[in-house]
């Protein structure tokens, strides 16, 4: 990133542009823009456009020098108001941290499920493994450190928090984040007999609907 909070946009290999920004907010609007001229024709050629935290890799380029000439000096609006359909999430808050972040958060046990469910949240970039997407949407106030000593087992289907993200595990690996619930059926998440493997992709909306009241 340059001194004055600018993208700084340096070769990552032969063909791939990786481009750093100022803050994950500017990263989501950078990576809005990326798609929207792309969909219209304006972006020159790109075969994938992978956002991060603070970054966008921009891969399969073949020629990421007039690539950074095109993206230099653009305007990018702020992020608009998500629209369109939001990917429901089916849970139940009956995570072994559950205590331990409702005092967090300064509320009883059984009042995180409704505080956690009343957010529409957004998959702001994936990784870790196959089918894990951080989501963002918690209010600030309500983020929460991870845990000091992680977990050597976290089971597929774990809801978790951690700093800003919430994130659904789809397989069972080590992990540090803040179990709040389960999600019954996290096969879902990742299915590789699927044109698109992944249920959440980047920019996806998301809610979590408790199992009580799922449709």
């Amino acid at each position: 990133m340059s001194p004055d909070g600018s993208p700084t946009l340096r070769p990552a290999g032969r063909h791939a542009l990786l481009v750093d920004l100022p803050d994950a907010e500017r990263t989501a609007a950078f990576h809005a823009e990326l798609l929207r001229r792309r969909a219209a024709g304006a972006l020159p050629p790109v075969e994938e456009i992978v956002p991060g935290e603070r970054t966008v890799l921009l891969d399969g380029v073949p020629d990421p020098d007039a690539l950074a000439r095109a993206l230099t000096g653009w305007d990018v609006p702020d992020r608009a108001a998500d629209t369109g359909e939001v990917v429901e999430i089916p849970v139940r808050y009956d995570g072994p941290d559950l205590a331990d972040v409702a005092a967090l958060w300064g509320i009883g046990a059984h009042e995180v499920a409704a505080r956690h469910s009343s957010y529409t949240y957004r998959v702001a970039f994936c990784g870790f493994a196959p089918g894990f997407g951080y989501l963002t949407g918690l209010p600030e106030p309500l983020h929460v450190p991870r845990r000091a000593t992680p977990r050597t087992r976290v089971p597929a289907g774990a809801l978790g928090l951690a700093g800003p993200y919430s994130a659904v595990y789809p397989r069972a690996t080590p992990g540090g984040w803040q179990l709040i619930g389960t999600m019954p059926d996290p096969a879902a998440l990742w299915d590789l007999t699927r044109d698109r493997p992944a249920l959440l992709t980047p920019g996806t909306r998301v809610r979590f609907v408790t199992e009580d009241t799922a449709a």
